[in-house]
């Protein structure tokens, strides 16, 4: 069973034992208090894999939502909620949820690390049938279980947004404050009570070129876990963003080289899982493209079963290609290279520009990966076959995609010129992109229209649409020149 998915968006805040709700009348109409006693088993590794990376894993009895719920953040106050029912067993995970932890626990066994009792008092503000916002005001009794349990006490208010408003859950956030509560510093219940330490990041001088590209790349390994139980879920885009945060970890390797050094293997690796990603994207990304053209065409023009070649055929393929990603995030050489990837945060191999400042040596980066798209330029323009001359292009792009992703990751630090270059390799690297994606797609549609023609099937939108993607290749091919022009003349403005 697929488990229930929301997203929770909740303040939650410290209390003193003797602490009273304040008065909330005036904000909406005010339901409650109803009390509720929830008994909630938590499960994770033995050395708290998921405490540490803020995810939660629980089976809870009592009040309105008993079952197992895994959360997952998103955002400072943001998780996404998947619940599943109740089940008989407190020693077993149900498989699917185990599943979606497993970019965390790496093949780690999963058990009962701590126990919450909570008595809960719950007041709801509501428009009329519509809930709004919900306070708890929860006293919890902690344990936290292991050679030595360790039991903790205390008192915590949280306001969570059901069908309100940002605006009111501050309104409600002000009134709890003015009453004497204080942001919680502690980002779950279970946090508090297990102490977690986070995942490692490297010490680095401030102000430094390591500062920068450590940080950066902390960050994109955490976008990357961040995705995987989303990919497991196939969740619309959660493969593009995962692949994405592989790509821009793979070109900052590469672009920032001199700072971090030694990263070839881990780069190859990151390459690997970029391709296991890209078959099912690129399908994705094809599928929705013909479905689109096909649904622009007239009705009397869509002759033969072109719709289930091109739609339900692909789909299959898509599908299969999800299979097999399931699968590569399940096995042993995925949980080497995230092991990799929390080495290299924990503890990179710094170069000699890891010690300079940030502003100095990263913009000369920025500039030599720039330069690698002029040069890449200049010699596919050097080559005299034509198509010969168009493959060496797609280096162009990819040259661009790279100064690109190197623009946005200085942007915090180096400021606006990087925003505006990182536009500027975009604009490049979108009209490349556009003449290479009509490219694989009339090859696509020949060997597509080959098929139909041996099956003895009509092919004549097949030649309609090699004809709108010819047409849409031609216009980039010939808007190129002018767009590459324009963006040499506005980088000097930049670097």
């Amino acid at each position: 069973m697929r488990g229930a998915v929301g997203i929770e968006i909740e303040d939650k805040f410290d209390v003193p034992p003797e602490y009273a709700i304040p008065d909330l009348s005036g904000l909406a109409d005010v339901v409650g208090p109803k009390s509720h006693q929830l008994v909630a088993l938590y499960y994770d590794t033995p050395d708290l894999r998921l405490a540490a990376r803020g995810v939660t894993l629980r089976r809870r009895r009592g009040g309105s939502d008993p079952g197992w719920h895994l959360k997952l953040p998103k955002a400072k106050g943001v998780r996404q909620e998947i619940t599943h029912p109740l089940t008989r067993s407190t020693k077993v995970v149900p498989v699917e949820l185990a599943e979606l932890v497993r970019a965390y626990t790496r093949g780690a066994e999963l058990r009962p690390v701590a126990e919450l009792d909570t008595r809960r008092s719950v007041t709801l503000l509501r428009d009329g049938d519509t809930p709004l916002v919900e306070i708890a005001d929860d006293r919890v009794k902690g344990t936290a279980f292991g050679t030595e349990p360790k039991v903790v006490r205390w008192r915590e208010v949280e306001a969570e947004l059901l069908q309100g408003t940002t605006t009111l859950l501050a309104k409600v956030g002000k009134r709890l404050r003015k009453a004497g509560a204080t942001p919680s510093e502690s980002a779950s219940k279970l946090a508090r009570l297990l102490e977690p330490a986070p995942p490692p990041i490297a010490a680095t001088k401030p102000g430094s070129a390591g500062e920068v590209v450590v940080a950066y790349l902390a960050g994109q390994v955490k976008a990357l876990l961040s995705q995987d139980p989303r990919v497991r879920r196939a969740e619309e885009d959660a493969v593009h963003q995962m692949r994405v945060a592989a790509r821009r970890m793979r070109s900052a390797l590469k672009a920032f080289k001199s700072v971090v050094t030694g990263t070839e293997a881990l780069q190859d690796e990151l390459r690997w899982l970029g391709n296991v990603l890209g078959e099912a994207r690129d399908l994705e990304v094809i599928r929705a493209r013909f479905a689109k053209e096909l649904a622009g065409l007239a009705p009397e023009l869509v002759t033969g079963p072109i719709q289930t070649r091109l739609g339900s055929d692909l789909l299959k393929r898509e599908e299969e290609a999800y299979g097999r990603i399931k699968e590569t995030l399940s096995g042993e050489r995925y949980y080497l290279l995230l092991n990799a990837l929390d080495a290299l945060v924990a503890a990179p191999s710094l170069g000699k520009a890891a010690a300079k400042p940030a502003q100095e040596q990263l913009r000369t980066v920025a500039a030599a990966n720039w330069n690698r798209v002029t040069r890449a330029y200049d010699t596919a323009q050097a080559i005299e076959d034509p198509e010969r001359r168009e493959i060496a292009m797609h280096d162009v792009r990819k040259a661009a995609k790279r100064a690109r992703y190197t623009a946005e990751a200085l942007r915090p630090t180096l400021g606006d010129d990087m925003g505006r270059l990182a536009k500027l390799a975009a604009g490049v690297q979108e009209v490349l992109g556009t003449y290479q994606d009509g490219v694989v797609a009339q090859e696509l549609l020949a060997k597509e229209a080959e098929s139909a023609r041996q099956a003895g099937e009509d092919t004549f939108t097949y030649g309609l649409l090699i004809g709108i993607e010819r047409g849409a290749a031609e216009r980039a091919h010939a808007e190129f020149p002018r767009v590459w022009q324009e963006t040499l003349k506005a980088v000097t403005k930049v670097l």
